[in-house]
């Protein structure tokens, strides 16, 4: 009977700050909102948010995308995509990571939201 009790009040506890970390409501790494430019010149590594446009498929997960203003090349998982379509009329926001290639800088995306 005290074996009982302990599993299940050591049950209650997990879950219970399972649902606490859930509800998180601090900052977060998303990155402040951006312009393609300012990305173009920022430390390899920092996270971004930028709006625009995907325009063109460059070749497996890097296509180029588009602020109105500038271009940038994107890496963009298929799993990052989760199955919507997105054309180059379609406006969307994308939060990821500055990174360097030989090809130059690009931004590997983490998240991708439709506007």
């Amino acid at each position: 009977m005290l074996v009982r009790r302990t599993i299940l009040g050591s049950l209650l506890t997990l879950t219970s700050g399972a649902a606490a970390f859930a509800q998180f409501t601090g900052p977060s790494v998303q990155g402040a909102p951006s312009t393609v430019a300012d990305a173009l010149n920022l430390r390899v590594g920092t996270y971004v948010t930028l709006e625009g446009n995907i325009i063109a498929h460059l070749r497996g997960e890097y296509f180029q995308f588009s602020d109105g203003n500038a271009q940038i090349r994107v890496e963009i998982p298929a799993a990052t995509f989760g199955g919507r379509q997105v054309g180059p009329q379609t406006r969307v926001r994308i939060m990821g990571e500055v990174d360097q290639s030989n090809a130059g800088r690009y931004i590997w995306v983490k998240s991708l939201n439709l506007l």
